[in-house]
């Protein structure tokens, strides 16, 4: 029997084989696709993810270390100013899902994962203690039986509809949207900015989302090669789905929403190139993350406008909140409802995603109603306030799980310690492994029931708290401030690492 079975090879089941492999559990990946996929389905990384991947070790591999978080990014095709956040928690990683996910392949192989390429899930049955799978390979039908089943399978998911699992939401027909790959003559390129200049419009900042009456531009010069894109409100006269998309309709495009000719050329160098239609788009949240033995990550739970680019980060951060938990289940240590909370935790955050890109959406839509809304979200969007609230939620950084005390950190996404001897906290966290930090030498009596699940790190740090529990998946357990933690804190510890982590040893 397979301890866990994933039904889906893309960046959400990568991370979770990487996720669970760190605690010393080889999962079965399953992918129905014969090869990784050569089409860019994102451009990048956005918000908290950035800081998961380091903490991982994995931001080295993708761009070096971590950067600073960016000075602006959009906000319904509106610059959001960071400079008027403090903290500004948004980090942005400029790399194509493509490049995430083969090393999120290469990862999960240095790690002895196993995954089979062109096998598809085609059934499944479910009791009280595993999952019975039908799968259609490459050889023929085969069954398999698992302790669990993950569906990161994407919005078209297999693992849900089989598990019967409802996937409401809206379907909105309206627009069309247009990327490809192209090349602009250099003159129309502003050297200063790196953005893009329209007659009519000045200079169209690179990779903002740029709204006209008639619809959206984005010009984004990454460094393989521009990427541009119009979105519109279509019309019957388009070419239908089935025609695939040229450079001479994506031009067109650009004059309507424009009113300019934009002379747009081939690509250069060998690709792969982006030539990408997509018409409307899916807003659906499943009705549950988890079903007995079968559960839901990534766009298989949840879909959304990709507006913001929030999808990997909320797709790669339900992996890392389902891995540990997963496997805390399968070596028996796991506290009693502990799986369950993976979905009171994620559920509200694919809401709020659901919630502020169909917002967003809203604000880039066509008329003269719109643009009196964005004239005066314009002016909101001069407060410092505002602009800390939309960023904390753009980013993720308002996450808050079920805290256990009333510590400002408890519940929180853990902050980018460094410790006296120079070592950050996102060199600890590479193991995946539940964390103490005991910045007051006095806690290592209380832990040690723990010892075999929970690391102890001592020394010095500057910050917010003079002790942290972190959990795997980077967000504290339990927090003081205390210099010498009395006994209620002490009470209190204990009692988070009986909630998350389980019954003590007997030492």
């Amino acid at each position: 029997m397979e301890d866990v079975v994933i039904a889906g090879a893309g960046p959400n089941g990568l991370m979770l084989a990487c996720e669970l492999a760190l605690a010393g559990v080889r999962p079965l990946v399953l992918e129905r696709l014969p090869e990784p996929a050569n089409e860019n389905r994102a451009n990048g990384l956005v918000g908290q993810v950035v800081r998961l991947l380091d903490r991982r070790g994995l931001h080295e591999r993708l761009a070096g270390p971590i950067g600073p978080p960016v000075p602006a990014f959009v906000f319904g095709a509106m610059r959001l100013d960071l400079t008027l956040a403090d903290p500004n928690p948004l980090h942005i990683l400029g790399v194509p899902q493509r490049q995430v996910e083969a090393m999120l392949n290469a990862r999960a192989a240095e790690l002895g994962v196993e995954i089979r390429r062109g096998h598809a899930l085609t059934g499944l049955t479910q009791d009280a203690d595993s999952v019975t799978v039908d799968v259609d390979g490459p050889g023929g039908g085969y069954r398999l039986t698992a302790r669990f089943l993950v569906g990161a399978d994407g919005g078209r998911s297999a693992t849900r509809k089989l598990a019967g699992i409802d996937f409401p939401g809206v379907t909105d027909d309206r627009t069309v949207s247009r990327t490809a790959h192209a090349t602009v003559p250099a003159e129309l390129t502003d050297p200063r900015s790196g953005g893009l200049r329209v007659p009519g419009h000045g200079v169209i900042p690179p990779f903002f989302h740029y709204r006209t009456e008639t619809g959206l531009f984005v010009y984004a010069p990454f460094p393989a090669g521009p990427l541009i894109s119009t979105t519109e409100w279509s019309n019957e006269e388009e070419a239908g789905d089935e025609t695939p998309l040229t450079l001479d309709e994506l031009r067109a495009s650009a004059r309507r929403v424009l009113g300019f000719d934009l002379p747009l050329g081939p690509p250069e160098g060998d690709g792969p190139h982006q030539l990408r239609r997509l018409r409307g788009g899916n807003t659906r949240l499943a009705e549950r993350f988890r079903d007995g033995r079968v559960l839901l990550v990534g766009d298989a739970a949840h879909v959304h406008s990709a507006i913001g680019g929030p999808g990997l980060n909320l797709g790669l951060q339900d992996a890392a909140g389902l891995g540990w938990k997963l496997a805390a289940e399968l070596h028996g240590w796991a506290p009693a409802g502990l799986l369950d909370t993976y979905e009171r935790e994620r559920r509200p955050v694919a809401e709020r995603v659901v919630m502020h890109t169909r917002a967003q959406a809203a604000l880039i839509a066509p008329g003269g109603n719109v643009t009196a809304l964005r004239e005066l979200f314009g002016e909101l969007l001069a407060l410092p306030s505002t602009v800390q609230h939309i960023a904390d939620l753009m980013s993720g950084a308002d996450i808050r799980y079920e805290p256990g005390t009333d510590h400002p950190l408890d519940g929180r996404w853990a902050p980018d310690l460094v410790l006296d001897n120079g070592i950050r906290l996102a060199e600890l966290t590479r193991t995946a492994r539940p964390l103490l930090l005991d910045f007051t030498g006095s806690l290592g009596d209380d832990v040690r029931g723990w010892a075999d699940r929970v690391d102890l790190v001592t020394g010095k740090a500057d910050g917010a708290a003079t002790a942290l529990l972190v959990r795997p998946d980077g967000y504290v357990a339990w927090a003081t401030s205390a210099a010498e933690p009395d006994e209620d804190d002490r009470k209190a510890l204990r009692a988070a690492l009986e909630r998350w982590f389980g019954h003590p040893l007997d030492v």
